[in-house]
């Protein structure tokens, strides 16, 4: 079952590092990236925050979104 999350990331990520994750839209917001989209399975978000944390890209928050 897909899920929808959202991630907040520390400071202004680049487009460049934003194609790291082209399963997720990015948008900026002040002081931080978010980063939302579909996550298919625990596999999948637990391989997400695994690629944020080897980018060296700081979650803040993490949530799920209704829908």
């Amino acid at each position: 079952m897909t899920m929808r999350y959202e991630f907040r990331v520390t400071g202004d990520v680049s487009p460049l590092m934003a194609e790291a994750f082209p399963e997720l839209a990015a948008e900026p917001v002040p002081r931080q990236t978010l980063f939302f989209g579909s996550v298919t399975d625990e596999a999948h978000l637990s391989g997400l925050l695994a690629r944020f944390q080897d980018l060296g890209l700081k979650v803040e928050e993490m949530r799920r979104l209704p829908g």
